[in-house]
């Protein structure tokens, strides 16, 4: 197998002074595991996790070079002497896999805020960030020489921590990437103007730190090919770049890079919107102009997909991030033949990206152990035990799942004829078909270890009863309830009802988002493309505002623009009576910004809306003689990413 289909993929590559045994990187990405500035054993347990999977090269989060560059509460402070013992841990943890680990640089420069640290934040011209809209100072030449001393003394830093290199960030979020871009860099002495000029602070860090670290141990540069913003850095640029960048003959790789972490954030982390490989086109152009390894990136999923980017020769090495934050064992499973067990990332953003946006440690939907590496498993029962399990969605297939590797004899009950639940109903609109892996995935994880799956098969309480199982886990989802406005009105029908095929609404087709996800937004794509004028009307401040923090928000607003769907916000239905003629919906709608009224006439009205818990099992088996378990929307309806956790929780507590 490693020889044949994935020939590409397992070949060993000398980069610079070190061996990589194969072509996968785990490429850097923020994690927000720092306690106080410093790496934690989270972080240790973290990259070792996917050390012992097999990749062959680690490149960790950035670790800041300067106190100015505090952009976000829970960065690696690489400028304390205090991180080394932190650093030796994940290298000594990382080291007893036989893998390489690498340790990227940054200073985010003008795309960082003074909120923690108190200080103005510097970059090479005063262009203010459109996220955090604060004016940076224009850095002197003093200054540039200390942002270059920070680079060698963080680099001084790694090499005693065990580091194998250092990565430099001059690509999506960086001091260097705002010198190089001419859309933030204004400046008209020597670090300005022409891109020699733009490039010179490049040049010195790269002179700096190849001192600090000696020739014993690797250097890497990470360009970004193309910003996506008006007047940025482009890919001829990013060439010339690359070819100044080997010229040096300091420098071991070139990584790769998309998108500006703010303006075009969406581009860097994309969604299931976004084409696996979109990004390839970068490593291509810029592999073809120098002879330095390449690492592409780009939403690359599975080993199949970077065998093909390697095999048609865009990249030396694939940066493969999600696939192996949902599965650390990536490439042991492509290695040993059994690619079709990778648990494949969905790209849905919610748990990796979005945990982060809202200030907390990285994680994964599929992957409860993602971030909890360093945490031990319980300890297995005294012995095996009969479990019951009744639901087939992501709580019932996770908690299954769970309890069969642990060893425990498993049932599972599914009233459809398939599994799935309501992940399979929010999959089955266009665009969100990779939605469904996360049901395959704990799918193929249940058959592996035996569950017994039983679907078109109502339980009821007598026949639980009747089994006198060890333990029973309810996992019975939730419904559809209709909105306190609704009035019992058969054309005021809820998403689910339209995605299930109970109801098919035409002509004018208002939307109502409460829930400000995937639900609302999904149906009124799903709608117009079947004809249906739609308008999505939310009381919050922007339609489906959530998609923001698993960027998913920008492509939809392109898509919704181009679908003539309307989108209004700051509305509140309070009523809705039918229309005396014609057979619409006549609706009482408060504009809560103003306490303006109106009357709101459409042909129908889909409610994405909060659901009730489908509990009556779990009621009708109290006082059962065994114990009874909930997990996910059965105990109250969430997202996914809880009926994940709660079913491992439930499987691993039996």
């Amino acid at each position: 197998m490693t020889g044949g289909r994935y020939r590409h993929l397992f070949s060993p590559l000398r980069v610079g002074p070190i061996t990589v045994a194969n072509r996968v990187v785990f490429s850097a990405h923020l994690t927000n595991y720092a306690v106080d500035g410093l790496p934690s054993e989270q972080h240790a347990a973290y990259y070792a996790a996917r050390a012992a999977g097999g990749v062959g090269l680690v490149i960790t989060e950035e670790h800041s070079t300067h106190p100015t560059d505090w952009p976000y509460e829970k960065l690696i402070h690489g400028f304390q002497r205090d991180v080394i013992p932190g650093y030796r841990r994940i290298t000594e943890a990382v080291h007893a896999h036989g893998v390489p680990i690498v340790a990227q640089l940054n200073h985010n420069g003008g795309q960082s805020s003074g909120m923690y640290s108190r200080l103005p934040v510097w970059a090479p011209s005063p262009v203010p960030d459109p996220m955090f809209r604060e004016v940076p100072k224009e850095v002197d030449h003093a200054e540039i020489a200390e942002i270059v001393a920070g680079y060698a003394r963080v680099a001084g830093h790694c090499a005693e921590g065990g580091f194998d290199g250092v990565e430099l960030q001059c690509s999506h979020s960086s001091i260097v990437r705002g010198f190089l871009s001419p859309a933030t860099n204004r400046r008209t002495d020597r670090y300005g103007g022409s891109l020699e000029n733009r490039a010179r602070i490049l040049l010195e860090i790269i002179d700096a730190v190849r001192a600090a670290i000696g020739t014993e141990r690797a250097l890497g540069v990470r360009l970004c090919g193309d910003e996506l913003i008006e007047g940025g850095t482009t890919i001829d640029e990013a060439v010339e770049v690359a070819r100044m960048v080997e010229a040096t003959g300091q420098v071991d790789y070139i990584n790769t890079s998309i998108g500006v972490a703010t303006s075009t954030l969406y581009m860097i982390e994309a969604s299931m919107a976004i084409p696996p490989g979109y990004a390839l086109f970068i490593a291509n152009a810029i592999r073809r102009a120098v002879r330095l390894p390449v690492v592409g990136v780009g939403r690359i999923k599975d080993p199949v997909q970077a065998e093909r980017a390697l095999a048609e020769g865009h990249c030396d090495l694939v940066g493969v991030v999600r696939g192996q934050i949902a599965d650390p064992d990536f490439m042991a499973k492509a290695r040993a033949g059994y690619a079709t067990e990778i648990r494949t990332c969905l790209s849905c953003n919610q748990e990796c990206v979005g945990r982060m946006g809202l200030n907390r440690w990285l994680g994964c939907i599929e992957n409860p152990r993602t971030g909890h590496e360093a945490v031990p498993l319980p300890p297995p029962g005294p012995r095996p035990k009969r479990v019951l399990v009744v639901g087939g969605g992501p709580a019932g297939l996770q908690a299954a799942s769970t309890a069969a590797r642990r060893g425990h004899q498993v049932t599972l009950f599914e009233r459809a004829a398939t599994t799935g639940g309501q992940v399979a109903v929010a999959a089955s609109v266009p665009g969100r078909a990779e939605f469904l892996d996360l049901v395959r995935n704990l799918l193929a994880e249940c058959r592996r270890h035996g569950v017994d799956i039983r679907t078109g098969t109502e339980v009821t309480a007598a026949r639980l009863r009747e089994e006198a199982p060890d333990e029973v886990v309810l996992a019975t989802g939730a419904r559809p309830q209709p909105p306190h406005w609704a009035g019992g009105l058969d054309r005021v029908v809820d998403v689910r009802d339209v995605l299930e095929g109970r109801a098919a609404p035409s002509g004018g087709v208002l939307v109502v988002d409460d829930l400000g996800f995937h639900q609302a937004t999904s149906v009124a794509e799903l709608l117009a493309d079947r004809g249906c004028r739609v308008r999505v009307s939310t009381s919050g401040m922007v339609v489906g505002q959530d998609l923001g923090v698993t960027l998913d928000l920008e492509m939809f607003t392109v898509r919704a623009r181009n679908k003539g769907i309307r989108q209004t916000t700051d509305e509140v239905v309070l009523s809705a009576t039918a229309e005396a003629t014609g057979g619409g919906v006549v609706l009482q709608v408060l504009t809560h910004t103003t306490g303006a009224m109106a009357e709101v006439r459409a042909d129908w009205v889909v409610c994405a809306v909060h659901q009730e818990p489908e509990d009556e099992l779990w009621h009708a088996l109290k006082g059962a003689p065994f114990p009874v378990h909930r997990a996910g929307d059965c105990l109250t309806p969430r997202r996914a990413h809880a009926a994940v956790i709660e079913g491992d929780r439930v499987g691993a507590a039996l």
